[in-house]
């Protein structure tokens, strides 16, 4: 059973990255693409669901929660039996590819920055609900 619980947390973890993957990804993406003239950038559907996705972050770091998806893999690694880490899943990562730490307002800074780059799109290269074909 403990094979699977550690399964089931790599899981997550590959999940969690994923997410934190499109969160930066579609911003890089968003932004070169309103600078190439992209259509697909401006889909409705996609922004939004971005939108959302760093208004999740930016309210968790706001409010000093743990992500869900942290504590899911920090419980299944529990179950299994394996190593868990302290904090947020960022500041882990961030600290175990880079050494580097940093207190949680520097995190809370960079995310809200993001989240205002992110607003910045939505003025200046609004998403549409209907594409047209030019």
């Amino acid at each position: 059973m403990a094979q699977l619980y550690h399964y089931l947390a790599d899981a997550v973890l590959l999940l969690h990255s994923l997410f934190v993957v499109f969160v930066v990804g579609a911003l890089v993406l968003t932004l070169i693409g309103g600078y190439c003239r992209w259509l697909w950038v401006r889909n409705y559907v996609f922004r939004l669901v971005h939108l959302f996705c760093i208004a999740v972050v930016v309210l968790q770091a706001w409010f000093g929660l743990i992500c869900p998806l942290t504590t899911l893999e920090m419980w299944l690694r529990e179950l299994a039996g394996d190593r868990q880490y302290s904090g947020s899943f960022i500041g882990h990562w961030l600290e175990y590819f880079l050494y580097y730490r940093a207190p949680p307002w520097v995190f809370i800074l960079i995310y809200s920055l993001f989240a205002a780059l992110v607003i910045f799109t939505w003025v200046y290269l609004p998403p549409q609900k209907k594409l047209r074909n030019n």
